[in-house]
């Protein structure tokens, strides 16, 4: 008798620095293909494994709560499935939970809420521990006109300004923004973004503007001009570097 067909939701951590991403490409390692050749190995007998996350992360992107379902027919429970990925995988891929869902659980469809974090290292020198996971901003920056140009960004924008090209169709390049906040903490900035979904490098082009913002090339209320304008983005609007973000959590 074949094993009950699960749904499983998994929420995973990973350290993004030699991953050309989460979602598979071919001749590339990712987080998802990593996850997936393990799970593979687990239930056997040519099981189709396919695992759908909460969303996409670029080339040296980390994940601080990513979340992921997949279906299986195994006899494992949550908790064995939790300890088998574990003891599998590479260290810098860590399962934090393994949960049963219901049928009509999808991980990016049923998400209404994420937040990703991005860290910067305000001084004249980075420390070694923290280059893989902080970009590093040796200007002086102000904050205080980081957290004015960033209440900018709150509410229901046309963002067609602060998004790269995915090479893919999008319907729409109008999202809301629910939070963002700057805080300072000795050397350290933290920009906390909080939306309902999220554009190609939108997080990473709109730190980048404030980053600009806060070495004084660019004012405040600029982002409120390419937010009107809603023209396609330029190189005003800088990508800021990947190792600094975080895809920190996913609400449901």
């Amino acid at each position: 008798m074949l094993p009950t067909l699960q749904r499983f939701r998994l929420t995973i951590a990973y350290d993004g620095t030699v991953y050309a991403g989460w979602q598979v490409q071919p001749g590339d390692p990712t987080v998802q293909e990593k996850v997936e050749t393990v799970l593979r190995g687990l239930v056997g007998d040519g099981q189709e494994v396919k695992l759908h996350g909460s969303g996409r992360t670029d080339q040296g992107v980390h994940a601080h709560g990513q979340v992921a379902h997949v279906d299986l027919q195994t006899r494992m429970d949550a908790q064995a499935l939790l300890r088998a990925l574990n003891s599998r995988l590479p260290p810098d891929i860590r399962v934090l939970r393994v949960q049963n869902a219901s049928a009509d659980f999808h991980a990016r469809r049923s998400a209404k809420s994420k937040e990703y974090r991005y860290f910067t290292w305000n001084g004249p020198t980075l420390p070694p521990e923290r280059r893989l996971y902080a970009t590093h901003a040796y200007r002086p920056l102000d904050v205080k006109a980081m957290q004015q140009a960033a209440q900018y960004f709150v509410g229901e924008h046309d963002f067609a300004s602060f998004t790269a090209n995915p090479n893919r169709v999008v319907e729409s390049t109008v999202r809301t923004i629910t939070l963002f906040t700057v805080r300072k903490r000795g050397p350290e900035i933290v920009f906390r973004v909080r939306g309902g979904g999220f554009l190609y490098k939108q997080v990473r082009s709109m730190v980048g503007f404030l980053l600009r913002v806060g070495e004084g090339a660019e004012p405040p209320k600029a982002v409120a001009e390419l937010l009107r304008h809603r023209t396609p983005r330029t190189a005003r609007v800088p990508t800021a570097a990947p190792q600094g973000l975080f895809l920190w959590q996913v609400w449901y």
